[in-house]
């Protein structure tokens, strides 16, 4: 039985092992190659040619939606299983269609993890039920609505998206900083570049908007 070859993209070391030791754990992967940057994933894309491309979005040098639609731009048809922790539905929309494959929480890589590797591998789109369903509802609701000028989708990029999301969970800027990668005062810069698009002056403001086109849930 030929295996699924497997590139982990992920910038934290120890859930690397982990998911190396998971996947490695079952005669039906190997993992050949690890990433911790939107870059190197992209080149070991191009010179290991894995079966499958299991990558976070939230990584130094490039995120994992920019480095989904690069690889898309230069033609590799690598399946991609995106696992990360945010679970709002805009930021599931945007990332399938910049050309992934399948969605899957981190909370749940124990139990759905290798479900979703192999259904992706044998080319369908896979999301767990509970983000289908709610996609489902929320494309019901809104499937005649006009886009909505002041929504995050618009008036941000996804790396300010990114900040944002930490900031209304409450981190500091070095704790942003350093689970992005960043620098403290780039961090800040993208504070205060956020404030001012979004025309907020608090950072209960910050909260509220958050809240309200659900990039954070209470």
């Amino acid at each position: 039985m030929n295996k699924i070859r497997i590139v982990l993209a992920d910038d934290h070391a120890v859930l690397r092992s982990g998911l190396k030791s998971l996947l490695n754990s079952s005669p039906q992967f190997e993992v050949i190659g690890e990433a911790e940057n939107g870059l190197q994933a992209i080149n070991m894309v191009e010179t290991l040619k894995p079966t499958v491309l299991l990558l976070d979005l939230s990584m130094p040098d490039m995120n994992g939606i920019d480095c989904i639609k690069e690889i898309r731009s230069r033609g590799l048809n690598c399946p991609i299983l995106v696992l990360t922790m945010y679970d709002d539905e805009e930021y599931i929309t945007e990332v399938m269609r910049s050309g992934a494959n399948g969605y899957v929480l981190k909370k749940s890589a124990d139990t759905e993890l290798m479900e979703c590797i192999i259904k992706i591998h044998t080319g369908q789109k896979y999301l767990n039920e509970s983000l289908s369903q709610s996609l489902l509802n929320r494309i019901q609701h809104t499937l005649t609505d006009a886009p909505d000028h002041q929504s995050p989708y618009v008036l941000l990029s996804t790396r300010e998206r990114e900040v944002l999301r930490f900031l209304a969970h409450g981190h500091t800027n070095s704790e942003i900083a350093n689970m992005l990668s960043l620098s403290p005062k780039t961090v800040d810069t993208y504070r205060s570049r956020i404030m001012n698009k979004l025309n907020l002056h608090k950072k209960s403001d910050l909260v509220n908007y958050a809240i309200q086109w659900h990039l954070v849930t209470i």
